[in-house]
C-alpha cells in the first residue's frame, strides 16, 4: 500500500521514456505487479503525463477519484478495469497530433477485460482548453481486434465522432464501444461513428454489465479494502 499526504503532496516522479531507449513498460515512474495493491492520496507524475501515461495491463483495477492526464492512448492495456468518479484530462499534444482518452487491448472475445468509465468527466486539461479548436479528442480507439470500451453516465467534451480507427477498417466490426446516458456538450450520439461494433446502449440491464460489481465482481476485494465506491450504475 502506497499512502500519501494528498494529490500534488506526495508526488513520485520518474523521467525513463521511450525515446531515450526504454519499453513501455519498462519506462513506467511506478509499476505493480502482485495482487491486492492500494494507493491513495498520491500522485504518480506517469499520472500527469503525455502518450501512454497509464497502462492497465491486466487483472482487475479500480480507481476513484483520480485524476488522470495524457495525449495519445493515454489509458491502454487488457484489464478488465472500471474508472469511477475520476476525471480524464486531454493535454495539448503535438501539432498533427490527436487526443485519444483510451486505447483497450482485448485480443479473444471471450476474455472478460474491458475499460468501462462511469460518472467521470472526459474533457480538455488547463493547456488545452485556449487551443481546442485546433486538436481533435476521440474517446478511443482499437489496439487489438476485440477492444472493449464502455462510457456510462458521464460528462463527454469531445469530437462529435467520438471515436477514432486504428488503421482503416481494423476491428471496427469486432470491436465493442458504447455509451450510455452520458451528459455533457458533446454527449449527443447522433454525429458518432457508425461502425458495427459501436452501439448506444439504451438498456440498464447491458449497461450494468459494466459497473463495479457485475465487471470486476466488488465482493471478491473491494469490499474489504475500506475505499468508497458504488456496486451499481450510481
Amino acid at each position: 500500500m502506497f499512502v500519501g499526504d494528498g494529490i500534488g503532496k506526495t508526488v513520485v516522479k520518474g523521467s525513463r521514456n521511450v525515446e531515450d531507449g526504454w519499453t513501455i513498460f519498462q519506462s513506467a515512474t511506478v509499476a505493480v505487479v502482485g495482487a491486492g495493491f492500494i494507493a491513495k492520496g498520491i500522485t504518480f507524475e506517469n499520472f500527469v503525463g503525455y502518450q501512454d501515461t497509464l497502462y492497465v495491463h491486466s487483472l482487475r483495477q479500480f480507481y476513484r477519484e483520480r485524476d488522470i492526464y495524457g495525449t495519445v492512448d493515454f489509458i491502454f492495456g487488457n484489464a478488465a478495469v472500471v474508472f469511477q468518479n475520476c476525471n480524464l484530462y486531454a493535454r495539448k499534444p503535438n501539432e498533427n497530433q490527436k487526443n485519444l482518452f483510451m486505447a483497450q487491448g482485448r485480443e479473444d472475445p471471450n476474455q472478460n477485460t474491458g475499460i468501462s468509465i462511469l460518472n467521470c468527466k472526459i474533457a480538455a486539461a488547463a493547456d488545452l482548453i485556449p487551443v481546442k479548436s485546433s486538436f481533435k479528442s476521440y474517446l478511443g480507439r482499437p489496439w487489438k481486434m476485440y477492444s472493449m470500451t464502455v462510457v456510462l453516465k458521464s460528462y463527454v467534451d469531445i469530437d462529435p465522432a467520438g471515436w477514432l480507427e486504428w488503421n482503416e477498417t481494423f476491428a471496427l466490426d469486432t470491436l465493442y464501444y458504447g455509451e450510455y446516458m452520458n451528459r455533457g456538450p458533446c454527449s449527443n450520439t447522433s454525429g458518432r461513428v457508425t461502425w458495427p461494433g459501436y452501439r448506444v446502449i439504451n438498456s440498464s440491464i447491458e449497461a450494468s454489465q459494466f459497473t463495479v460489481g457485475q465487471f470486476i465482481q466488488d465482493n471478491d476485494w473491494l469490499n474489504n479494502t475500506g475505499i468508497p465506491f458504488f456496486s451499481g450504475l450510481s
